[in-house]
């Protein structure tokens, strides 16, 4: 996924909460209400706690859009893994080489070595450059990593791709 796909999947989920939020969620209430005393009306509470969910989360993806709309590939690094890097690690104590990708948080995925930069891995990457030698505190423990190459978005063909 790039980045213009995943701002237009958030604005997608925006827009279903919103016509939720704006013309399914109102009738609920009224039916429920019209359902007797509200201090023991367990649908009214139901949809209540929904809506508030639902709030909840539009504001949330806004915030998310604004943080994700702000990143201007201009300010992303050409020397030093950033946003959007391919980062090419050797474990320096277990041996082996690991490729990773440096992607948003909802575009993460194990399986094909995206890692958010929200993540320790990610956060302990970002900005680290070719050769430098770098400890992070996974769940598993303290992993040791050599930077051998960073192909930054700069440097990409398609840089919001994998």
């Amino acid at each position: 996924m790039d980045l213009q796909n995943l701002l237009n999947n958030l604005r997608a989920e925006v827009s279903a909460l919103d016509k939720e939020l704006r013309v399914d969620i109102p009738p609920k209430i009224e039916v429920a209400r019209g359902l007797g005393d509200i201090s023991e009306n367990a649908e009214f509470h139901a949809i209540k706690e929904r809506q508030g969910f639902v709030q909840a989360r539009i504001v949330s993806l806004q915030q998310r859009i604004a943080s994700l709309s702000a990143i201007d590939p201009k300010s992303v690094p050409r020397d030093r893994a950033g946003f959007g890097s391919i980062v090419h690690l050797r474990d320096t104590d277990q041996g082996g080489e690991r490729v990773i990708k440096l992607v948003a948080p909802e575009e993460s995925n194990g399986d094909k070595g995206w890692v958010s930069i929200a993540s320790p891995i990610g956060r302990g990457l970002m900005g680290r450059q070719e050769g430098d030698e770098v400890r992070i505190q996974t769940p598993g423990g303290v992993k040791a990593f050599e930077v051998t190459k960073i192909i930054t978005l700069h440097d990409q063909k398609d840089p919001f791709s994998a």
